[in-house]
């Protein structure tokens, strides 16, 4: 977008009192930082719209370790001297970042240079993805892997998968069950709830996973202290 459409957007937003946060999702940072080096108009848009009490998040996408070039590091410095929070999301890519060490390099260098990992997200299945789909279960291993290797602001990122009934959260996989939690669903009765399901390690959506009883399983105890239906977001 130009800085121009940009900055209307950030007025037309600013006018909703409600509104407080306003998230950017960019994967321009990585392929083209001189966007934000080399646009003083835009810096000054982002300073005057990112306040102390409504700021402008940027969700980076910043997949890989090598995309954190000395120019995008300058672009992320840049964004937080002009007020803006960084944080980083990216999908697990078969081939690019589904290795824990290449994932785990990645989680420490963003949590030096201040845009600390928030999401990793499972890879939908939409036309073309097939050939760098990472099974949930082996995604797990190496999502769990890459943060043993990692401290602090580097632990911060969550196993997640966008679907259609709203934000899962992958929390735990073992010997028999996969288990997940709604953060967010276009269904008020799902939001909060915990989800069971048999494990399956070839299954690399939630669609391909049968369900089980959450009572029957004892694990739900320590994975959720609040009650199934009416756990916190």
């Amino acid at each position: 977008m130009s800085t121009r459409r940009l900055v209307e957007i950030f007025e037309a937003l600013r006018a909703i009192p409600h509104v407080r946060i306003i998230r950017i999702g960019s994967k321009m940072p990585a392929f083209d930082p001189y966007r934000i080096l080399n646009d003083e108009p835009l810096q000054d848009a982002l300073r005057m719209f990112s306040t102390p009490k409504k700021r402008i998040y940027l969700m980076a996408h910043f997949d890989h370790p090598r995309e954190l070039t000395d120019a995008a590091i300058q672009g992320i410095d840049q964004f937080i001297r002009c007020g803006v929070i960084c944080v980083n999301q990216c999908p697990l890519i078969k081939g690019v970042n589904d290795d824990p060490d290449v994932l785990a390099d990645l989680y420490r260098e963003l949590s030096f240079i201040g845009c600390p990992p928030y999401y990793l997200f499972q890879g939908r299945p939409t036309s073309g993805n097939e050939p760098y789909e990472v099974p949930i279960v082996r995604g797990w291993e190496i999502f769990r892997e890459a943060l043993r290797q990692g401290s602090g602001l580097a632990r911060r990122a969550r196993f997640v998968m966008s679907h259609e009934i709203g934000k899962l959260e992958i929390l735990a996989v073992d010997d028999n069950h996969i288990y997940i939690r709604c953060h967010r669903a276009k269904d008020a009765a799902v939001r909060g709830r915990g989800m069971v399901y048999k494990r399956n390690d070839e299954a690399y959506w939630l669609d391909q996973l049968e369900p089980v009883d959450a009572v029957d399983v004892p694990a739900l105890a320590y994975l959720w202290p609040y009650t199934l239906a009416d756990g916190p977001e």
